[in-house]
C-alpha cells in the first residue's frame, strides 16, 4: 500500500509539474496536439508596437548627447537597433500619410503643408491602409494619439481606415488637458474622440501623455495576446502647446530657457510612458513576440524648445534637421540587437516591411514608394533602398530668383523640392529656415539668435548639393562643383514628377466650424444632403422636361 502511494505522489508531481512549465499558474495544461501557444509563446505573426512621438528633435534623446534624460528610450534603442540614417517628412500629416500608405506625398496629392483643420479633406479614400492591410490577415488593429489625416467625411475617420478602435485627437495639436484647439479666433472646438464620437466621459484634466499610456494599458489587458495586434500609439507629446506635469520639472529647474525646460519636463514624461508600456507588453504577455518601433514624425521646433543639433534647419525644412529623426526598434525577434543600422531607411519604408513581417500580401497594383528592410535593420544587410524623394511642393512660395535655366533646362529651380540619391542630397527653390542652433542658444531666458550660425547665401541662390554621408551638417555646398551630378538629381526629380498626382489643398469650408457641430471638431460633409439636393435638382428637371413635353403635344 505504501509502494503504491509513493508511486501515485510521483506521478502527480510529475504531472503537475510538467503543467507547471507548460501553463504557468492558473491555466490549465492543454492538448499536446493542435493546441494555441501559451500567452507570450512566440507564434508566427508578431505583435506591432508603432510609438510615433511628436515634433521630437534630432538630438532630443540621451544616446544623442541631449541634456534631457531618456532613459527608457536609451535602454530600448541600445538593446535593439538604432537607426542612424532615417528620414521622415518635415510635417505631421506629410510623415503620418506616408507612414500609413508606403507612398511619397507627390502619390497620395498631399504634397503640401498640411491638413487645417477646417479644410475639407483628408487621406485619399482610394488609399489602402497599413491597418488595412494587417485586418486581412487576423491583425486586431487599434490607434491611440494624434490622427491629423482628415476627418471632414465619417469615410476619412480612423475607425473607417482600418482601426478596430480609435481613442485620441483628430487635429494637428490642442491643449493637453483640456482638449480644446481653435483654429482661429472665434472658431474653437472639444478634439478628444472615442472610435466615432466625442469622448465627454473621459474629458477628467487627466495629461493626454498619461491619459494615452492607460488607454494603451487596458487595450492590452482586454486583448488575447494568442492573436496579432498592431498598436499604433502617436503620442501628442512634444508637440506645441508645452505644458506638463509639475513634477516632471523637477530635474530641469537649471534650464532658464523656459520653452526648453517645459520642452525637457514633457520629453521626460513621455519617457516614462514608453517604459510604461513597455511593462505592460511584458505583464499581459506579448513582449516577447513584439516588435516596437520608435519615431519621431518631424524635426524639432528651436523656437519651442526642440534641439536638432549639429544637424541644419528644423521642422517644416528640408535641411537634415527638419527630415532625419530619431528612430530605433526593439524586438527580441531581433538578429542583431545592440547594433546600429547606418543603412538608409525612409518612414514609407514600413507599410512592406510590417505587412510582410505579418505574413501578409502587397497587391501588384499598389505602387509603394517604400521598401521591406527587415533583414537591413535585424540582420545588417544592406538596404535596397537608394534614394528618396524628400518631396516635390509645386504650390509652396516659389524662390524669386529661380528658374529654368538655373535648373540648366532640366527643372524649375523656383520650385520647392529635395531628393537623396545614395551620397548627395539636392534640394532647389526655398528650403526653409536654415540656421545651425547649437545648445547655447538655450542658455538664456527667452528664445536667443545670436549663437546661431547663419550663412547669407549669394543672391540667386536655388540650388544646393551636398555629399551627406561625408557632410551630414550640410556645411559645404558642392552645386558649383559637381554640375553632373547636379544634372543627374534633377533628371530624377522630373522623373518623379511625371508621377505626381495634383495637389490637393482645397480652402475652408464654413462648416467646419465646431459651433455647428454641438462644439466639437468632427465630420461635417454630408454626403446624403448632397444627394438628397442632386436627387431634388434632377427630379426638378424632369418635371419641367415633362411639362414641355406635354406643351409641345
Amino acid at each position: 500500500v505504501l509502494a503504491g502511494l509513493s508511486l501515485l505522489s510521483l506521478l502527480t508531481c510529475g504531472y503537475l509539474a510538467w503543467g507547471s512549465r507548460r501553463g504557468g499558474a492558473g491555466e490549465a495544461p492543454g492538448n499536446l496536439l493542435g493546441e494555441e501557444p501559451a500567452a507570450g509563446a512566440p507564434h508566427s505573426q508578431p505583435h506591432i508596437i508603432f510609438i510615433l512621438a511628436d515634433d521630437q528633435g534630432f538630438r532630443d534623446v540621451g544616446y544623442h548627447g541631449s541634456e534631457i534624460r531618456t532613459p527608457t528610450l536609451d535602454k530600448l534603442a541600445a538593446e535593439g537597433v538604432k537607426l542612424e540614417n532615417y528620414y521622415v517628412q518635415p510635417m505631421c500629416t506629410p510623415s503620418r500619410s506616408q507612414l500609413i500608405t508606403g507612398k511619397y506625398q507627390i502619390h497620395t496629392g498631399l504634397q503640401h503643408s498640411i491638413i487645417r483643420p477646417t479644410q475639407p479633406n483628408c487621406l485619399p479614400l482610394d488609399n489602402v491602409t497599413l491597418p488595412q492591410k494587417l485586418k486581412e490577415v487576423g491583425y486586431s488593429t487599434h490607434m491611440v494619439g494624434k490622427w491629423h489625416l482628415g476627418f471632414y467625411r465619417r469615410e476619412c475617420m480612423p475607425t473607417q481606415r482600418g482601426f478596430d478602435s480609435f481613442f485620441g485627437s483628430l487635429l494637428g495639436s490642442g491643449d493637453y488637458y483640456t482638449h480644446f484647439k481653435c483654429d482661429s479666433p472665434g472658431i474653437c472646438g472639444y478634439d478628444l474622440y472615442e472610435n466615432d464620437n466625442a469622448a465627454w466621459d473621459h474629458d477628467n484634466g487627466i495629461y493626454s501623455t498619461q491619459m494615452y499610456t492607460q488607454k494603451v494599458q487596458q487595450i492590452l489587458a482586454s486583448h488575447n495576446p494568442r492573436k496579432p495586434i498592431f498598436l499604433y500609439i502617436a503620442y501628442q507629446a512634444v508637440h506645441s502647446p508645452l505644458q506638463a506635469p509639475g513634477r516632471y520639472f523637477e530635474h530641469y529647474r537649471s534650464i532658464n530657457n523656459i520653452n526648453r525646460r517645459r520642452y525637457a519636463a514633457m520629453l521626460a514624461c513621455l519617457d516614462e510612458a514608453i517604459n510604461n508600456v513597455t511593462l505592460a507588453l511584458r505583464r499581459y504577455g506579448y513582449y516577447e513576440n513584439s516588435i516596437i518601433i520608435y519615431s519621431s514624425d518631424n524635426g524639432g521646433q528651436p523656437m519651442a524648445g526642440g534641439s536638432n543639433w549639429p544637424l541644419r534647419g528644423s521642422k517644416g525644412t528640408y535641411w537634415e534637421g527638419g527630415i532625419r529623426a530619431v528612430g530605433f526598434v526593439h524586438s527580441p525577434l531581433l538578429k542583431n540587437k545592440g547594433s546600429v543600422c547606418k543603412e538608409l531607411v525612409h518612414i514609407t519604408d514600413w507599410f512592406p516591411t510590417l505587412i510582410t513581417l505579418a505574413e501578409g500580401q502587397i497587391d501588384e497594383d499598389i505602387q509603394l514608394d517604400g521598401y521591406d528592410v527587415w533583414e537591413t535593420i535585424s540582420e545588417g544587410r544592406r538596404s535596397p533602398r537608394v534614394d528618396i524623394l524628400h518631396n516635390i511642393d509645386p504650390i509652396y512660395t516659389k524662390a524669386k530668383n529661380g528658374s529654368w535655366a538655373a535648373g540648366y533646362g532640366i527643372w524649375n529651380t523656383a520650385i520647392q523640392s529635395a531628393i537623396r540619391v545614395n551620397h548627395w542630397k539636392l534640394l532647389t527653390g526655398n528650403p526653409g529656415y536654415s540656421d545651425w542652433v547649437p545648445p547655447q542658444a538655450f542658455s538664456n531666458a527667452g528664445p536667443n539668435r545670436w549663437h546661431n550660425e547663419r550663412v547669407s547665401w549669394s543672391a540667386g541662390k536655388t540650388v544646393w548639393l551636398f555629399n551627406i554621408t561625408a557632410d551630414p551638417y550640410e556645411r559645404v555646398d558642392l552645386s558649383a562643383r559637381h554640375p553632373e551630378v547636379v544634372k543627374q538629381l534633377l533628371r530624377r526629380l522630373s522623373q518623379f514628377n511625371k508621377t505626381a498626382v495634383p495637389v490637393r489643398y482645397p480652402p475652408k469650408d464654413p462648416r467646419s466650424n465646431p459651433k455647428l457641430n454641438g462644439g466639437v471638431w468632427g465630420p461635417w460633409f454630408k454626403e446624403d444632403e448632397k444627394k438628397k439636393k442632386s436627387d431634388k435638382s434632377n427630379g426638378a428637371n424632369k418635371q419641367k422636361k415633362s411639362k414641355n413635353k406635354k406643351k409641345a403635344n
